[in-house]
């Protein structure tokens, strides 16, 4: 569990996740579009007529989460209300789900007072099951889909093609290295999608936003993510950092194009895509952008390096940025972020 001083610092999530809820406010409006026309409010109530259960799969601690689920009943009530259901009957229950290690205690304690909901923690990996059986109405996710479960083991694998040696991130890498990365997020999506189809009421929906990249082309994130791993290694030759620790770390991380999301979707066959649309959010400045990076890589660097190089990383780091032009480049597009509803199928073949 993170302490006080982490938790408060300038330099965490909570302070630097205005990017997400930029996207949080934007998704609003594709949401309440699915949720009028796509969700079956009859139907998904008929064996449970007074709860809707929503989950949040990823939440992290912040507040963005409760502006997320505030927002999924806010426009669930108005359903309710356009179908003439009584909304004095109807009851919220919200699941706030993450790993073990998150800070559950900082993310109850800033619930909203006037919240309309039961709300609940749920720890545990979305990879797999945290649900009963057809239990769940909406589930949500925001920017968690790009956490691996795990770095691909071929990257730790000295004699494997895909030894990631000297490098933290697969761009640039050999063809071996991406190849681990993609195989791993499919079967770390395919985990995902057979539990949600489990957990999901038949007509339920389900909402990503998730970070993506274009393909076959320069991106500024990933550009950024290899800079980070240059530092590192700049680190190696000042002395600061062993070579042996650069070469066993990488990061858990994969942001799918739009075109293989959809093919994995479809290969997984649980789920129709009911909406899906880029969002546009505005592009930080260096200094922004590496705080930003920062409060979601800060704990796994210091866990595998120590926190004595976090400071001189960083600042190097922006450096880095600002003499590689990577943020002015015009050549190097940027990642953006699609909003995706998906819809349980109302029978599936193992139903």
């Amino acid at each position: 569990m993170a302490s006080d001083q982490t938790r408060n610092s300038i330099y965490s999530y909570i302070h630097n996740s205005f990017l997400q809820k930029i996207g949080v406010d934007k998704a609003k409006g594709i949401i309440f579009e699915t949720i009028l026309e796509k969700l079956d409010i009859k139907q998904i109530f008929s064996s449970s007529p007074t709860i809707f259960r929503i989950a949040d799969l990823g939440c992290a601690a912040g507040p963005n989460t409760f502006l997320a689920v505030e927002n999924i009943v806010e426009l669930a009530k108005l359903k309710c209300q356009f179908h003439g259901l009584d909304l004095d009957s109807l009851e919220f229950q919200v699941f706030f789900n993450d790993l073990v290690f998150n800070d559950f205690n900082m993310l109850f304690k800033n619930l909203p007072s006037d919240k309309e909901y039961y709300a609940s923690g749920v720890p545990g990996s979305f990879h797999g099951r945290l649900f009963p059986p057809a239990s769940l109405h909406f589930a949500y996710s925001s920017y968690a889909l790009a956490n691996l479960s795990k770095v691909p083991d071929e990257l730790q694998d000295t004699v494997s093609p895909a030894w990631n040696k000297g490098k933290v991130y697969f761009t640039n890498s050999p063809k071996e290295v991406a190849e681990a990365y993609t195989m791993q997020f499919a079967k770390d999506l395919e985990s995902f999608l057979k539990a949600r189809a489990l957990e999901l009421v038949p007509g339920g929906l389900m909402a990503f936003l998730f970070t993506s990249v274009p393909p076959d082309t320069k991106c500024a994130l990933t550009a950024v993510l290899d800079l980070l791993g240059s530092t590192l290694m700049d680190l190696v030759n000042m002395g600061k950092v062993s070579e042996e620790k650069v070469d066993s770390f990488n990061l858990p991380l994969y942001f799918p194009n739009p075109i293989e999301f959809k093919d994995l979707i479809a290969k997984n066959g649980s789920f129709t895509i009911e909406r899906m649309h880029a969002l546009e959010l505005p592009c930080p400045e260096v200094g922004e952008g590496v705080m930003h990076i920062r409060a979601i890589l800060e704990e796994p660097i210091k866990e595998n390096f120590g926190a004595q190089i976090i400071e001189s990383l960083f600042n190097q780091l922006q450096n880095k940025i600002a003499e590689n032009s990577v943020a002015f480049d015009l050549s190097y597009k940027r990642a953006f972020v699609p909003c995706a509803v998906l819809k349980r199928k109302m029978y599936l073949e193992n139903d």
